[in-house]
């Protein structure tokens, strides 16, 4: 059995890697944004989001599993700018959430740690998952050469 302190912290850990990932994708823009709905269990919704900036730098996938909750964006539009982006650790209880996060979800017992991910620009998405993992891609230029 896992130690649940050792659980929220390995889930606060990946929440913090994955939002001091995503600090350096103010220069990308969104390319593809996926959203897979599960009719049977929401918990199994996914969002994927593609961002790509240039060649020469590495292409970002943040995937968020076990939606909770996403706010609707268009998904016809073209290639969107990032103006901002946040990836924020919510907490289960007892531990208290940020103040802008309060009032997002209807916060229970039973609610397991969260990641709050808030993009903005003229595509704005807002989500909130269970699961996050930020995948980097290699650059073109360093996916060129051998190893």
């Amino acid at each position: 059995m896992t130690d649940e302190h050792a659980q929220t912290d390995a889930h606060r850990n990946r929440c913090t890697n994955a939002a001091l990932a995503l600090e350096s994708c103010l220069d990308h823009f969104i390319e593809r944004v996926s959203l897979d709905e599960s009719h049977e269990d929401s918990k199994a919704n996914t969002l994927d989001v593609w961002l790509r900036a240039r060649p020469s730098t590495p292409d970002v996938v943040i995937s968020l599993a076990g939606l909770r909750s996403v706010r609707p964006w268009q998904p016809d539009l073209e290639p969107s700018c990032i103006d901002g982006i946040s990836l924020t650790h919510l907490p289960e209880l007892p531990l208290p959430w940020p103040a802008e996060a309060m009032g997002r979800l209807d916060r229970t017992e039973n609610l397991p740690g969260l990641v709050w991910l808030r993009i903005a620009g003229p595509l704005e998405i807002d989500a909130v998952a269970s699961i996050v993992t930020v995948y980097q891609a290699p650059s073109d230029d360093a996916a060129s050469m051998p190893r």
